[in-house]
């Protein structure tokens, strides 16, 4: 019987090296050690004092069975024999300042122990000998004291709750990021800033079912868009890009795991959930690494993106003197089908190391240990319209009035005078020309402005409409100011658009929200009722305005 460090030793040699440890291991670690539990140990080892605090020495400078080792006498390989005042100072100096919550520096400790010896007479330790013994405490009591209880205890708590799943879409997590690259607008090429995406990983699988692309901070549509991409056959998406590549992710997820941002707590996300069955899980506060899948596919992305021109990368060291805004080429459409081109390829292709196969074939082996046939919604286009927000309004002879704003079709003249009371609206913040009526049988009729000649605009224009207004001293905001304001606002936004990259953002947001919720609405396989399409607005530039001195109000030209 033989370990390193122990060749040529006997079995007895061994033994009593062994008998040792037990002993003097949990001595080593200590700081001081009292004369009582000295004593008791000397009389356990029977060794004199000073035998046994040589073999405490020689144990903290090497933690081996060689150091301990009976007939090796003297010095043994980075063992440092201090006087025992010296090692009295370094207790007190590990003790008294350095396991504090100041958190000094060794070259701080080193300052206040030289103080003390040159106080005490006593020679110098060096800093090496100082560096062995604070080596040899152990490093939960170190983080414990220099940093809190809580954080040694969950620093070195052992990993549990690891969020595994045996089949495809039982389980699929979510999360949002900023991503590392600069989009630049549609109609003059410059830039607008960084855009968010909603990202999903199928935890079987490791492939990415869905994701979500846009200049919006996110939001319960984020998450909603994200379902949808995720949930429904992605053909129509891709061939909508010029793309043909194989994306075979679709299906209804078991449960949807996200961490505690508000957005994920909305009560539209929870309806949309349990109208289709699917259970929402929660990351327990402070436990990081149940969100490490999703984690690590944003790091795995982002690195990607780090490619792009453009990219801000993921600091201020690995950017060093690249100017991201000037490099910046890449509209937020162009940006996304980059995206799912490298979702497509590299990384569904590529070995996934934790996997040790990729994801595409993890996915299609996932896909067969189902015991039930993939879930698909009854209704594609519909899909997105349960995880819309919801308020509940009265239905009457002027139709329906929602946000100031009136709304209108003659279906409904054979609804209001039975359906009395109030009923679900459900509507796209996105655009707001028209809004859903959840009807009793579980229907909804799509209703559009009661005024056609009226463009689509967004929430966000809407609330900046109500709070210009209001701060101009308008009481009773009506309909008509506000969409009077909104096209004010629409103009002011395309003149700056020219000069400032925030008047940019503005304008692409809405371009981009309104083209997006069109886009939803066209879907092929919708089988909603047709209304009456309101006036068109350009995807690209808002619609013409009347000049700000035919306007009902003034123009803040600071403002603007």
């Amino acid at each position: 019987m033989r370990e390193a460090g122990t060749d040529g030793a006997s079995d007895a040699a061994f033994s009593e090296a062994h008998r040792r440890e037990l002993v003097i291991r949990p001595l080593a670690a200590k700081v001081t050690i009292n004369a009582q539990t000295a004593a008791n140990a000397a009389a356990t080892l029977g060794l004199g004092r000073s035998r046994l605090f040589e073999l405490i020495r020689a144990y903290r400078a090497s933690p081996e069975l060689a150091s301990l080792l009976p007939g090796k006498r003297g010095r043994v390989r980075g063992e440092r024999r201090l006087l025992s005042e010296q090692e009295d100072l370094i207790g007190r100096a590990l003790r008294e300042v350095y396991l504090t919550a100041e958190k000094p520096s060794v070259a701080s400790l080193r300052r206040w122990l030289r103080h003390e010896c040159l106080k005490a007479g006593v020679p110098i330790p060096s800093v090496k000998a100082l560096r062995a013994r604070i080596a040899a405490l152990p490093p939960k009591d170190i983080i414990a004291a220099r940093e809190g209880a809580k954080v040694a205890a969950d620093r070195f708590r052992p990993v549990r709750g690891r969020l595994e799943a045996g089949y495809a879409l039982e389980l699929v997590q979510s999360d949002h990021t900023l991503v590392d690259v600069i989009a630049v607008d549609d109609v003059y090429r410059r830039p607008i800033g960084r855009p968010w995406i909603t990202l999903m990983i199928d935890i079987a699988s490791r492939t990415v079912p869905g994701f979500y692309l846009t200049m919006l901070h996110p939001s319960a549509v984020s998450v909603g868009m994200a379902m949808r991409h995720a949930v429904l056959p992605k053909d129509p998406w891709l061939a909508e890009r010029g793309m043909s590549a194989p994306w075979g992710n679709q299906g209804l997820m078991d449960r949807l795991h996200l961490d505690n941002a508000r957005e994920h707590h909305s009560k539209a996300l929870k309806r949309g959930c349990r109208a289709y069955s699917i259970a929402l899980e929660y990351r327990p506060r402070k436990r990081p690494h149940y969100g490490a899948h999703i984690e690590r596919l944003i790091g795995t992305m982002m690195g990607a993106v780090h490619l792009l021109p453009g990219t801000t990368f993921s600091n201020v060291a690995e950017r060093g003197d690249y100017q991201a805004e000037g490099k910046a080429c890449m509209t937020l459409a162009e940006i996304e089908a980059w995206l799912a081109a490298e979702i497509i390829g590299p990384y569904h292709a590529d070995i996934h190391r934790g996997l040790g196969i990729p994801p595409a074939t993890a996915w299609d082996e996932a896909v067969e240990r189902r015991t039930e046939l993939m879930r698909l919604p009854a209704d594609p286009a519909t899909f997105l319209f349960d995880f819309l927000p919801c308020e509940v309004r009265a239905v009457t002879r002027e139709g329906i009035e929602l946000f100031n704003t009136h709304y209108w079709d003659d279906a409904l003249s054979c609804h209001y005078t039975r359906l009395g009371g109030k009923l679900p609206v459900r509507w796209d913040p996105r655009d707001l020309s028209r809004i859903w009526l959840e009807l009793p049988d579980g229907d909804h009729l799509e209703v559009p402005y009661r005024d056609l000649r009226r463009p689509a605009i967004t929430r966000w224009e809407q609330l900046e409409a109500q709070r210009t207004l209001r701060e101009r001293g308008r009481g009773a905001v009506n309909e008509q100011l506000i969409f009077d304001a909104v096209e004010t606002q629409r103009f002011i936004v395309a003149e700056a658009a020219r000069k400032t990259k925030a008047a940019r953002l503005a304008m692409q947001r809405t371009a981009t929200a309104l083209a997006d919720a069109q886009r939803v609405r066209a879907a092929k396989h919708s089988d909603l009722p047709k209304r009456a399409e309101p006036a068109p607005v350009s995807g690209q530039l808002p619609p013409p305005a009347p000049s700000a001195g035919d306007l009902p109000f003034l123009v803040d030209e600071k403002r603007g």
